[in-house]
């Protein structure tokens, strides 16, 4: 038995951001859902700045001009949770050894 399986892009049509979700309308009719929490940037979002985005890539992936956030269709798709960047542990030891001198 010979099946042929064709392979589409994933590509986003339509985007929706509530509360506790992103939710994407594919183009080829499917829905993709991750949790809100997995952008840092989109969950400390306003709602005016969650509802402000655009369509990139054709489709490949959406911006959020006002807080800089990108989401590609591919990461909802494979589950790629957005990453919080790391505070230096200098600055980290800096801010300890200047909370430390003057409580004394």
């Amino acid at each position: 038995m010979n099946i042929a399986v064709q392979i589409q892009e994933v590509r986003i049509k339509d985007i929706t951001v509530t509360e506790d979700t992103i939710t994407a309308q594919l183009m080829d009719g499917r829905t993709i859902s991750v949790p809100l929490a997995w952008s840092w940037r989109l969950s400390e979002a306003t709602p005016k700045q969650r509802a402000n985005w655009e369509i990139i890539g054709d489709g490949h992936g959406v911006h959020w001009p006002d807080i800089d956030e990108d989401i590609s269709a591919e990461g909802m798709l494979y589950g790629i949770p957005a990453r919080r960047p790391r505070v230096s542990s200098k600055l980290s030891l800096k801010s300890e050894k200047k909370k430390r001198s003057e409580g004394k």
